[in-house]
């Protein structure tokens, strides 16, 4: 369907768009951060209002986009998996609306909403990832590999933000973003492979359908007429 393939490549294109202005957020901000060991909220906040808070915005338009084009080209995605992509949303929308504190001040409360908001996005993702793989007519081994990625990158991120006194987080946290963000990609993509395939079927595929059928009718008919010769 021609929806379902514009949504694929609407899809595909609010990804891209927030991973370039991801990278010019942090490309403008300033020197003294360091995307090692700072989030890239550290950054978003540094820069309120920037483009890195576009950025999650954009996504999760992005990620608003593919919903209804899912359940016209695979079926219904599923309920579960429906609530998690909206809690993935939802989760960066908050996000980018409600800022985190400044590196090196104590939390406050828009901190901890900031922060929740965030887990909730990063742990939703993966699962409903992993319940659309099951749905997926092609691309499901990549999503399943890039979810166990992001779970594993997760944990990691965990052990980072406390037993390990926060060491390397950023690097952690951008290579969980980049896995989570593939994991939409793909799944974008498959909204474009599924028109592809149609598209190669085309007229031939048509015709050997009817083949098939014509074959399958003359055996018939000669099963049809074989008893009463035997009579």
């Amino acid at each position: 369907m021609p929806g379902t393939r514009n949504s694929g490549l609407l899809a595909l294109g609010g990804i891209a768009v927030a991973a370039l202005l991801a990278v010019i957020g942090h490309v403008e901000v300033n020197d003294d951060l360091n995307p090692w060991a700072l989030t890239v909220s550290d950054f978003a906040v540094s820069d309120r209002g920037g483009v890195i808070d576009a950025a999650m915005v954009v996504l999760a338009v992005a990620t608003a986009v593919l919903l209804p084009a899912l359940r016209r080209a695979h079926r219904s995605p599923g309920r579960t998996a429906e609530v998690l992509l909206a809690a993935w949303v939802g989760g960066l929308l908050l996000a980018a609306v409600v800022p985190t504190n400044e590196p090196g001040s104590p939390m406050d409360t828009a901190a901890y909403v900031h922060r929740y908001a965030s887990v909730v996005a990063f742990l939703a993702l993966p699962v409903a990832g992993w319940l659309l793989a099951t749905r997926l007519p092609v691309g499901a081994r990549a999503v399943r590999w890039l979810v166990l990625a992001s779970l594993a990158l997760a944990a990691a991120m965990v052990w980072s933000a406390y037993a390990g006194d926060r060491l390397l987080i950023g690097l952690i946290e951008r290579l969980l973003i980049l896995a989570e963000v593939a994991v939409l990609a793909v799944v974008a993509g498959t909204l474009l492979r599924r028109r592809a395939d149609r598209a190669a079927a085309g007229p031939g595929g048509t015709r050997e359908a009817g083949r098939n059928a014509h074959r399958a009718s003359v055996v018939g008919a000669a099963g049809a007429v074989t008893p009463a010769r035997g009579a």
